[in-house]
């Protein structure tokens, strides 16, 4: 019997373990499922005869580390910043381990550790990162087969909320982490364009933020995503002139954002008065002397009192002279306002775009490829977003655990054809396809 370590029971983790438990009794897995919440666990488990709870603190070594030596793999959807505790005992018990997260520098910095233990931590294997990353590649080392040269890379992603279910003016819900919502952004963006490093800072991330067009939704606005420059050598694109990463938004909520932004709400170094209200903390944080609150907020931001976005700040009841429910910092009041205002219904539904545009040289013709994806989640639990994060890690798992791949070395991302072959042409008999325009 083969045994898996899922550490993790949140939102994004229900797919992945349906996953794993449907194909349990016919493979011989046990699955192990590790949260500190023992209600996840067994939200998640719903009674299967092939899983096995464990509740424990990640951070705790024993408990942790013994769970480790049990497992043939490990998978982590813990909070990012959680995984080195894993990775560190994946390593020195000679496990290959998989992570939807970012590639953190602790984990980087094992590369050589676990290339010479001849193992596989392979990372951003969720959506964004992960689907990203396969399909991408796939496209890229398709045009390069025949000699064509990448001059503009452009991948755009965004979890949002489905029509049917859009009905505040925010038009926006969380169907994945909420603290990542607030944070989004904070360490700015680094892309290239036209030939130029771009650097941009997190205050000017939502000012007048660009469009894409997509059928289904129409148009939509893009931020760029973290440090796109990272993964030049990564996608190994040594013509492109423009190469950027970005997220997805309706083109109303970068409007709201830059304003919650500017009027310093999403800071998580200052101290909030627990005994204020939200008024008096928006005046505190914008400098309010005299006159009404939401005409010195309106000039502040340089909108007429009449504005949209002067109803998208009173609509999360910035306005009220109502005590701070939690909170220490701006971003914690502000967080706990949004877990409230921006929480999804049991019957509403999300959707995830992925959209790809490359343009490339092929025989002296220049050629634009459009290759997008949309997921429509089933309700709240099971979002895209949980379907799109889990089943490539699923997937993964089984082709590693059946030996139907050989596992690359190293603390990796999947931009291999040995891992995203298999793990896309799954992907698609879960509805997980994309559509190619050409022009």
């Amino acid at each position: 019997m083969q045994t898996i370590l899922v550490a993790g029971a949140g939102k994004s983790s229900v797919y992945l373990i349906q996953y794993l438990l449907s194909q349990a009794s016919r493979k011989k897995w046990k699955v192990i499922i590790a949260d500190g919440d023992a209600k996840a666990i067994a939200d998640r488990i719903n009674g299967s005869t092939h899983a096995e709870k464990a509740v424990i603190d990640i951070t705790n070594d024993k408990e942790r580390e013994a769970l480790v030596k049990r497992a043939d793999i490990v998978v982590s959807l813990m909070p990012a910043h959680l995984h080195i505790h894993l990775a560190k005992d994946c390593l020195k018990h000679k496990k290959n381990l998989i992570t939807s997260s970012y590639i953190s520098d602790e984990m980087k910095a094992m590369d050589a550790e676990v290339k010479k233990a001849g193992l596989m931590f392979m990372c951003e294997m969720g959506l964004d990162p992960g689907i990203d990353h396969m399909t991408a590649n796939h496209i890229i080392h398709g045009i390069q087969r025949v000699a064509g040269i990448i001059t503009s890379f452009k991948s755009y992603c965004g979890g949002l909320i489905a029509p049917e279910s859009d009905d505040n003016p925010w038009h926006y819900k969380f169907s994945w982490n909420p603290r990542n919502i607030v944070t989004a952004g904070f360490g700015g963006a680094k892309y290239l364009s036209q030939g130029k490093d771009v650097s941009l800072p997190y205050e000017k991330m939502f000012e007048d933020n660009k469009k894409i067009k997509n059928d289904d939704l129409g148009a939509l606005a893009y931020y760029p995503n973290r440090d796109s420059l990272r993964y030049l050598e990564l996608y190994d694109v040594p013509e492109v002139k423009t190469f950027m990463r970005a997220t997805l938004r309706y083109p109303g909520f970068c409007k709201g954002w830059d304003a919650i932004i500017k009027l310093g709400l999403t800071d998580d170094k200052d101290k909030v008065d627990t005994k204020a209200t939200y008024a008096s903390w928006l005046k505190n944080k914008t400098g309010h002397k005299s006159g009404t609150l939401v005409a010195h907020v309106a000039k502040k931001l340089g909108l007429p009192e009449n504005d949209k976005v002067i109803s998208m700040l009173k609509w999360l009841g910035l306005f009220d002279e109502k005590p701070i429910a939690a909170g220490k910092s701006s971003a914690d009041v502000l967080l706990h306002i949004l877990l409230d205002k921006w929480q999804m219904k049991p019957e509403d539904k999300d959707v995830v775009v992925m959209q790809h545009e490359v343009e490339y040289h092929h025989k002296d013709r220049k050629t634009k490829l459009t290759s997008t994806m949309m997921v429509t989640g089933e309700n709240s639990e099971h979002s895209a977003m949980a379907k799109t994060v889990g089943l490539p890690i699923g997937i993964l798992t089984k082709l590693v655990l059946d030996k139907r791949i050989n596992p690359p070395t190293g603390v990796l991302i999947p931009n291999m054809a040995t891992v995203y072959r298999p793990v896309l042409t799954e992907l698609k008999h879960y509805g997980i396809s994309f559509r190619d325009d050409i022009e």
